[in-house]
């Protein structure tokens, strides 16, 4: 069962055509990294996706209503500030907001919710501390957690691994694994190419306006790929702890 879409798709800017004829499908337990240079169009392709910007084609989440696209997919876009100095266990809360009618309270079921999503998080020690006050790192988990509390078959997260520390780095990108290993989905954007081939059951390469490689990890890093893509070379072997993908250096 397909999670996510995608059919003929496209978004132009303007008179400016940034992807088109994109065809891409996201089944069920899948951890899909979505790699390209700065501005390939991952971001746009996520929110276009997502219905949150116009588009070309058709997408099956954007195809919803509002409700039902909160229902279906949470969203972690690259904007990390957090406005309000509230609790980091309220924040996380908000993440149940697509499961609740106006003015119903949260069940048991949706604080439950929340609190899988806090020791997904390591958040524990956080819960009752003021989100304003923590660091750019713990500001990032924070909103991972609530993304997580959404319990949406699809999550869309942009960037999310960005300003964390190696450790929640690995941390993060294992929980994603884990949320495919119990059958929902994940979709990320990353740039860092070493997690993506470790951690991602596979990789989508977008680049000169749709998609240069759609597949495993092995099979879309190879030398040809990441030398039109990205302009570098790199090294890449197979080992018993997994893949090792190092960027080695800029082509000219």
């Amino acid at each position: 069962m397909n999670v996510l879409s995608l059919q003929d798709f496209g978004v132009k800017r303007g008179r400016r055509q940034i992807l088109g004829g994109i065809t891409l499908d996201i089944a069920a337990g899948e951890v899909v990294g979505l790699i390209g240079p700065n501005g390939a169009g991952k971001t746009t392709l996520m929110r276009a996706a997502l219905g949150l910007i116009p588009s070309q084609g058709r997408s099956s989440i954007a195809a919803m209503t509002a409700r039902d696209r909160g229902r279906a997919a949470a969203w972690m876009p690259q904007s990390r500030e957090i406005a309000w100095p509230v609790d980091v266990e309220i924040l996380i809360r908000l993440g149940r907001t697509p499961h609740l009618a106006r003015g119903q309270k949260m069940t048991a079921t949706d604080q439950a919710a929340v609190e899988r999503a806090i020791v997904r998080m390591g958040l524990e020690p956080f819960r009752h501390r003021t989100t304003t006050r923590l660091s750019g790192g713990e500001q990032a988990r924070v909103l991972i957690a609530r993304s997580l509390a959404q319990e949406a078959p699809l999550l869309m997260a942009d960037e999310p691994t960005a300003g964390l520390d190696p450790a929640h780095q690995i941390a993060t990108m294992q929980t994603f694994g884990q949320l495919a290993a119990e059958g929902r989905s994940v979709l990320v954007s990353l740039h860092d190419l070493g997690l993506a081939a470790r951690h991602c059951t596979r990789l989508v390469i977008l680049h000169d306006g749709g998609i240069a490689a759609d597949g495993a990890p092995r099979d879309v890093l190879t030398p040809d790929l990441i030398r039109a893509a990205f302009g570098i070379s790199a090294y890449l072997k197979e080992t018993p702890e997994g893949l090792i993908f190092q960027p080695l250096e800029v082509l000219t």
